[in-house]
């Protein structure tokens, strides 16, 4: 976990916050910012599926996929 220490400023009409290098999230991401009394928590919004799916296609597909034994499950009578 990454701590980092920060002051806010005012930008327009609005309070801001630097994020520094370590604790940054990169350009342009959206956030979602969540307060419970001085707790301010902030993190990445969920993907869209769209999205979600073009990330998982971009990961390295495995050389082989493990199959399960294909054992019979005994039925079980009165359930």
């Amino acid at each position: 976990m990454s701590v980092a220490r920060s002051r806010t400023f005012r930008s327009g009409n609005s309070e801001a916050i630097r994020l520094p290098k370590d604790v940054a999230f990169g350009p342009d991401v959206e956030l979602v910012l969540v307060r419970s009394g001085d707790v301010l928590t902030v993190y990445p919004t969920s993907l869209s599926i769209p999205d979600m799916v073009a990330r998982l296609r971009d990961l390295p597909v495995p050389p082989t996929v493990e199959r399960r034994d294909e054992t019979e499950i005994p039925e079980r009578h009165g359930l």
